[in-house]
């Protein structure tokens, strides 16, 4: 077993020793179904969920959007929006069902969100962020961080981020994941603004030297827990790995729990297969459909004999009026043992 990759000055909290590695927040990928099965792969990663606005949840009634289960414990809410009393009540919904954290967005370069003037063009404000943070810390007692960029359009990063990092801590927030690119507002899709901006890592490490008193973790082109470990060795407190934890689940997830925490044993992903089973049949019970989960276990076996006849097999069956977790058991069959590999 590998010993812990845990920074070991950020002492013995629970949420900030699951932050040592994290699964990013990603509209449409990671909800519920989505962070069950990672928890299955690893029983220590910090799980977030997608992002939550807090119009929905305070206007718009949504609660229904806070719904997770308990076994996905330690999870975190993250939160769009921009008022902060509208986010200080939307926080205090999220503590009162349970989230271990509530983090609010500041990376986000979508149409819609620009339009609600939150997510990235947040990076333009630190004031009012830090306002949102202090609302927000003071509706709550479970920990409020920030995910954000490191600077926006003609930004110039090097000069805007120390001083965005200093408004946030000031205000209370003590631990920040920092995505190293720029985010384009206008010019670039959501998509390209996750690849053609230029990662800085170096960046990243500069304030981790310049703020050690900050919880800092890197998000962004990270693909392996070795790139992972090395940044975590360089001196960063966490590491947030979004595309590959979801596309390739079990690279990223199965060692996690040893290599990264020093604990746990390899996840197999045939055995995650069949302790879905139950949680299928209790979601196909409440009226849901089999493809809402399957869908975010298409990548479980990336690079293992059998991969596309389990997800052509899945994607094809999970359809179907009807479809239960037989299905998911029927694919399982066309893919090798580990032991096999």
């Amino acid at each position: 077993m590998e010993h812990s990759r845990i920074p070991e000055k950020q002492g013995s909290s629970a949420i900030h020793r699951a932050a040592c590695l994290s699964v990013a927040p990603m509209m449409d990928w990671t909800d519920r179904h989505c962070r069950y099965v990672h928890r299955l792969l690893s029983g220590q990663v910090l799980l977030y969920t997608e992002m939550v606005t807090a119009p929905a949840l305070v206007r718009g009634g949504a609660l229904h959007l806070l719904s997770y289960s308990p076994e996905e414990h330690p999870v975190a809410l993250q939160l769009g929006g921009s008022d902060p009393e509208e986010l200080a009540l939307a926080a205090r919904f999220g503590a009162e069902a349970g989230y271990d954290e509530i983090n609010l967005n500041c990376g986000c370069p979508s149409d819609r969100v620009q339009s609600g003037t939150f997510g990235a063009v947040l990076m333009k404000d630190p004031i009012r962020v830090a306002e949102c943070v202090t609302a927000m810390a003071e509706a709550v007692d479970v920990e409020v961080t920030v995910k954000c960029r490191i600077g926006v359009d003609e930004q110039h990063p090097e000069e805007i981020l120390p001083g965005f990092l200093d408004h946030i801590r000031t205000a209370g927030c003590h631990r920040v994941t920092i995505h190293a690119r720029k985010a384009w507002l206008q010019g670039l899709s959501p998509k390209e603004n996750r690849d053609i901006p230029p990662l800085d890592y170096d960046l990243v490490h500069g304030m981790k030297a310049a703020f050690p008193d900050l919880h800092i973790s890197l998000n962004g082109g990270i693909t392996s827990l070795d790139q992972a470990r090395a940044h975590l060795d360089a001196g960063l407190d966490g590491v947030m790995i979004g595309r590959a934890a979801y596309h390739q689940p079990t690279d990223i997830l199965a060692e996690a729990d040893s290599l990264i925490f020093g604990t746990g044993k390899v996840a197999d992903p045939i055995e995650v297969v069949q302790k879905m089973v139950p949680y299928v049949e209790r979601h196909l019970v409440e009226g849901g459909r089999l493809h809402q989960i399957t869908r975010h276990m298409l990548g479980l076996f990336a690079g293992r004999p059998g991969a596309r006849a389990w997800r052509r097999a899945l994607s094809e069956g999970a359809v179907h009026d009807g479809a239960g977790p037989e299905v998911m058991l029927q694919a399982l069959e066309r893919v090798a043992p580990l032991a096999e590999v």
